[in-house]
């Protein structure tokens, strides 16, 4: 399918131009996309015409070009009367406008149309929603909210309409960096604003608020990072509630200082009234950042989980409510941490760009083609599976009986933790599945017929190409075992099984040992599982909390860094640990390669307790820094659900 893809896009000013441009990666992996960002650019001919409509003067090139070639429009918000007064009153069109109005609103619409064009009024901006024009010639409606289709919907709109919430991406913020930056260090209580500062974001009452939580906290800080309205005097109001000395206006900044002072704050507040429908990408952008944030319960932005966000109502206990969440965030850091947990959890579930790009290409799709959209929901978060504590002890013993010399069992007995949790993470198979092991060396590779069902066991190791090994093993209870290895290097070789041919591929505690190219391991991997197919990779965890304690220490963090000596034997001379991963950067290797994670968390290698690191877990609480994944070993799980994405990802690749 080719959509033509009308919008402003950076470096324009607009919320909805940074919007279009994290949209468009993930879909132009699902279809053709022609872009038009200016008036001047032409469209080629395309299956349908889509248009990100905004409510200011960025987006007129595309509510002209949507009049004239009607597709389906995207309304960010459910008002446009900026967006017309600029396509006539600002080019000295006042018959336009007055028609505008009328078309509309009706007679009074137009009657007090007539009073603005006399300048005895302003534009009745919020009364007057100028939709009716648009709406009568889209195909379709994409909005973020229910609210907004309601909206559509009372302005007499019968055509297909989409609920697509706004898109956003979860990462890990950088908060100390920036405030360092601020010169403050990692307990002051730090408050942010963020986006254009108009009058209508609250921001008297906010600052009303903050200054009672500075008469409680005094050490707090405010930030407002956006470029102040002209109709708001930020300055002047400062200075009336005497908060110089506690509140910095940044103005605006670039998208990246943008996030990181987002992610240097401990509470961002995020209100507005009134609302006509829009959806704040900077809430978003707080939310997956894992920021706790405060937000108006008013339109769309009640629509937020309960859980995620804090809710201040509009009017009487406005200022009291603010103020009461603001001490709660700043007394209660655990809590605060908690509410911007779930908010990133939301996030993830509801608002992946991927998922986001997903629905579009359905809607835009079934609006071609006539067809009655159905909307892909959200996917249910995965609970682990519960492991009976029998369940782990008996594949424990069952692994143990597999030891073939005294060295086979005193790896056995030191790693069994390990390889009972990636037996565990495996997902069964029947007896027309296939499983693949690479760098396998058969101490759990029984245990995938006998114990998870796989009906066909391959397994890989390094060496020359089209060599293939049988192997055979007998347990200590008389149970046989044979498994045919393929020799081949798996960061150059093309793996000797056909396209879609295995069900699970195991890649565990092999990508550290790679020296040259593990994106060919990870598309071969790619091309070989069939659809929906499972890699489970293991490996170990360079941000661990052993890491941490040995850098800190003036040691090399890695789980192996050492060079290894050749054998007195003679014999070939194992891989030695080229690099080692965290466990975020497994889930951008599983994205970049194709696959969903599924799983991603991090344990012990063995089962011994680690109190010398308490040190390093109290430093992490103290500077808010990131708690999860710091266990030694990555176990991650991921689901094929396409080709490739990023060959040779930057964050990998020189």
């Amino acid at each position: 399918m080719r959509v033509a893809f009308f919008s402003p896009l950076p470096p324009e000013r607009s919320g909805i131009a940074d919007y279009s441009a994290a949209l468009l990666g993930p879909l132009r992996a699902l279809a053709e996309i022609d872009v038009i960002a200016s008036a001047e650019a032409g469209a080629r001919p395309s299956d349908i015409a889509l248009y990100q409509i905004g409510n200011n003067r960025h987006h007129a090139f595309v509510y002209e070009a949507a009049l004239r070639q009607p597709g389906v429009i995207v309304l960010h918000e459910a008002n446009l009367h900026h967006l017309i007064a600029d396509l006539t009153i600002r080019r000295a069109d006042w018959d336009a406008y007055v028609t505008e109005c009328e078309y509309s609103g009706g007679p009074e619409a137009r009657a007090y149309a007539e009073r603005v064009r006399r300048l005895e009024t302003g534009p009745d901006y919020e009364g007057v929603t100028m939709l009716r024009r648009l709406l009568e010639s889209a195909l379709g409606v994409i909005v973020h909210s229910h609210y907004v289709e309601a909206k559509v919907r009372a302005a007499g709109y019968g055509g297909p309409v989409a609920v697509i919430p706004h898109g956003a991406n979860a990462a890990v913020p950088a908060r100390n960096e920036y405030r360092h930056k601020l010169g403050l260090d990692e307990i002051v209580p730090l408050v942010g604003i963020f986006g254009f500062l108009k009058p209508y974001k609250r921001i008297h009452e906010c600052l009303r608020a903050f200054r009672r939580l500075v008469r409680v906290a005094p050490t707090a800080r405010m930030i407002l990072c956006g470029e102040p309205h002209p109709d708001l005097p930020l300055e002047a109001a400062i200075q009336a509630l005497h908060l110089s000395a506690h509140v910095r206006v940044l103005g605006f900044v670039p998208s990246a200082d943008f996030e990181g002072y987002l992610g240097a704050c401990d509470a961002v507040l995020n209100l507005r009234f009134p609302t006509v429908g829009e959806t704040s990408g900077t809430l978003l952008r707080a939310m997956g950042l894992g920021k706790p944030v405060v937000v108006s319960d008013i339109g769309a932005f009640g629509e937020f989980p309960d859980d995620a966000c804090l809710k201040a109502p509009v009017g009487p206990g406005e200022e009291d409510a603010i103020f009461e969440y603001l001490d709660l965030l700043a007394s209660r850091p655990e809590a605060a941490q908690a509410i911007g947990a779930r908010a990133r959890e939301c996030v993830v579930r509801e608002c992946s760009w991927e998922l986001a790009a997903r629905r579009y290409t359905a809607f835009l799709e079934a609006v071609a083609n006539g067809r009655e959209w159905q909307p892909e929901p959200a996917p249910a978060p995965e609970a682990p599976p519960a492991v009976a504590p029998e369940r782990t002890s008996e594949l424990s013993a069952y692994l143990r009986t597999w030891a073939a010399d005294e060295s086979s069992r005193q790896y056995l007995e030191t790693h069994a933790t390990r390889l009972v949790k990636t037996l565990e993470l495996i997902p069964p198979g029947s007896p027309g599945d296939r499983i693949l092991e690479m760098g396998a060396y058969l101490q759990l590779t029984p245990a995938l017929t006998s114990k998870l069902g796989y009906g066909s066991v391959r397994g890989c190791y390094y060496g020359p190409a089209g060599r293939t090994d049988l192997r055979t093993a007998v347990s200590a209870e008389g149970e046989r075992f044979a498994c045919e290895i393929d020799h081949f290097d798996a960061s150059a070789d093309r793996f000797p099984y056909p396209d879609g041919h295995f069900r699970t591929v195991l890649c565990c505690e092999l990508i550290e040992h790679l020296s040259e190219d593990p994106m060919h391991m990870m598309s071969e991997v790619n091309r070989i599982l069939a659809p929906g197919g499972y890699i489970l990779l293991t490996t170990p965890n360079a941000a661990s909390l052993r890491a941490i304690a040995a850098v800190l220490q003036g040691y090399h963090p890695g789980f192996f860094p050492a060079y290894l000596r050749p054998p007195d034997s003679g014999g070939a001379l194992e891989a030695r640990h080229n690099r080692e991963y965290t466990a975020r950067e497994i889930g951008m290797l599983l994205a970049d390669s194709g696959f969903e994670t599924v799983r991603l968390e991090t344990g012990e290698f063995r089962d011994a307790p680690h109190p010398e690191h308490a040190w390093v877990k109290h430093l992490l609480e103290r500077y808010r820094l990131d708690m999860e994944l710091r266990g030694d070993g990555i176990y991650a799980l991921g689901r094929k659900t396409g080709p490739v994405k990023t060959r040779r990802p930057v964050w990998l690749y020189s």
